[in-house]
């Protein structure tokens, strides 16, 4: 059994309600919640909607977040588009991501 192990939530899968999970997630559908993960890693993908925080280890935006990031290492890549406040100990963001919200690193 792989202790790697990533669960996918794909486009047309819409969730209402929160989401734990461990290991990682890949997320393009729409989910009206929060996400969190203890330790794990989630990317939200370029089709994906989300209303509601999130906090895990690791968190890799390439799509639409509506709520606040709470993370270890938080990652926007150029589509991504976060309206809230992240709060990270490492922070990279890509030429062209828009965040509307306070950044609070280290």
């Amino acid at each position: 059994m792989s202790t790697n192990t990533t669960n996918v939530l794909a486009q047309g899968i819409e969730i209402i309600g929160s989401i734990t999970f461990q290991n990682d997630m890949h997320i393009d559908g729409k989910i009206d919640g929060e996400i969190f993960s203890e330790s794990g890693k989630v990317t939200i993908g370029e089709l994906a909607d989300i209303k509601g925080n999130i906090r895990a280890g690791e968190v890799h935006v390439y799509g639409r977040v509506e709520g606040n990031v709470e993370s270890t290492r938080c990652h926007l890549n150029d589509h991504a588009i976060v309206n809230g406040d992240i709060t990270t100990s490492v922070l990279s963001m890509v030429e062209g991501a828009r965040l509307s919200g306070r950044a609070e690193i280290g």
